[in-house]
């Protein structure tokens, strides 16, 4: 506590746990602002993942004791998952990474799917919650319908939901937030609108989940994704499906795999070094919370979290609107993620990008698969930079962009 009482960030404490900050280019102290597209990783996973590896190493079910404890180190990240959806253990299953996960899950609803059967997706989403359903189309004649975005506020026309939406409807997938532009959507009227139609709701909190703590039970979906690589843990992908359509549902598999929730639903020998690693991702999280519980412990950290990183991006999103020849694309602060994607100039984002990595700063830049969403906003060939507040990020590092940007304009004229 400061002495005014109110909480510290442990801002210092966090750094200190990602060897990655370590790093130095052209002398420069690297600044990543590239999370939205992957964080760095903790020690902590680092370890559990290689623990994993040297010491319990095995496959599932076979009753020896690195096999026993590979059962155990799964259920555990289940149960650590549930806490983190707000599910349970039996809801939660592990793949290859949401892209995977949503093409399998598209493949097991398109079977009880008839042509003319209708999905709603949306023009604001990465394509990974677009196109896994549109093959549908192609395979089983369902018809997609898209729920447009307004260019100028980077929102979905949600008001237009009610009348797309009909007794075709089978399914509404929608992003919970842009990885594009930081736009945080309603899901929960979204999937509420689909459940009195009889629709399914399918939501893809990859880009959410980081920074706000996903609850399905208060959302009210009967699917949502993530992945763990956007929060600080290893290239693996969680899915959180409804029991009852776990159970229910005609996933492909292979005749002599569980047929138990959630392992019917998961294909061949998964990542267990990286099921592991996402475990860890979780607890790391929860470790600067309070509570009884690993979800209190875990609603305490994303409190602070979230100030910490809208602090930073409130500052980062001011600062490069103050520079001539910037343009910030998306809805107002308190609309979006911590995350500000912009343009400079006429300029290539890819050149701008390669600009700031000279002196130690990494933004992404391009479409980031949301090329829907890219182009409506009329910079598709130019592409948008993209920087994102991490829990590791300073206000010394925001500056640091803000300043590169500002040099590189006025280089450029």
């Amino acid at each position: 506590m400061t002495p005014s009482g109110t909480f510290a960030f442990p801002i210092d404490e966090i750094r200190s746990r990602f060897p990655a900050l370590d790093r130095i280019h052209n002398g420069h102290a690297v600044a990543y602002f590239d999370g939205p597209g992957g964080t760095q990783v903790p020690r902590e996973v680092a370890d559990r993942m290689a623990d994993y590896l040297f010491n319990h190493n095995a496959n599932t079910h076979w009753g020896y004791p690195t096999s026993d404890e590979t059962d155990a180190i799964i259920q555990h990240a289940r149960e650590d998952f549930a806490a983190f959806f707000n599910a349970e253990p039996t809801e939660v299953v592990f793949g290859q990474n949401m892209t995977t996960l949503t093409f399998n899950l598209a493949r097991t609803l398109g079977r009880q799917m008839s042509p003319g059967d209708q999905i709603i997706v949306t023009e604001l989403d990465h394509h990974a919650n677009v196109d896994t359903w549109r093959s549908l189309e192609k395979d089983r004649g369902v018809e997609i319908i898209r729920l447009s975005m307004h260019p100028e506020t980077g929102k979905l026309r949600t008001d237009e939901l009610q009348r797309l939406i009909t007794d075709r409807t089978r399914l509404v997938a929608v992003g919970a937030a842009s990885n594009a532009i930081g736009t945080i959507t309603d899901v929960t009227s979204i999937c509420s609108l689909a459940r009195e139609a009889g629709a399914l709701s399918f939501v893809d909190a990859v880009h959410y989940a980081p920074h706000f703590l996903p609850d399905v039970e208060a959302v009210g979906c009967d699917f949502l994704a993530c992945s763990a690589y956007k929060f600080y843990g290893p290239h693996i992908g969680i899915l959180f499906c409804r029991k009852e359509l776990l159970e229910s549902l005609d996933f492909p598999k292979l005749a002599p795999a569980p047929d138990d929730a959630p392992e019917r639903a998961e294909t061949g020998t998964l990542n267990h070094e990286g099921i592991a690693g996402a475990a860890a991702a979780v607890e790391f999280l929860a470790g600067f919370g309070s509570g009884t519980s690993l979800r209190q412990r875990l609603s305490a950290s994303f409190e602070a979290f979230h100030e910490h990183e809208q602090r930073l991006a409130r500052r980062l999103r001011s600062g490069l609107a103050e520079i001539d020849g910037v343009k910030v694309y998306g809805p107002g602060d308190d609309e979006r993620t911590p995350l500000v994607s912009f343009t400079v100039l006429d300029q290539p984002s890819a050149a701008v990008s390669r600009s700031l990595a000279e002196d130690g700063i990494f933004a992404s830049h391009g479409d980031f698969y949301a090329a829907t969403v890219v182009d409506l906003l009329g910079v598709g060939e130019q592409g948008l930079l993209r920087a994102g507040c991490s829990i590791y990020t300073t206000e010394t590092e925001i500056d640091r962009l803000i300043d590169g940007v500002r040099d590189f304009v006025n280089r450029k004229r």
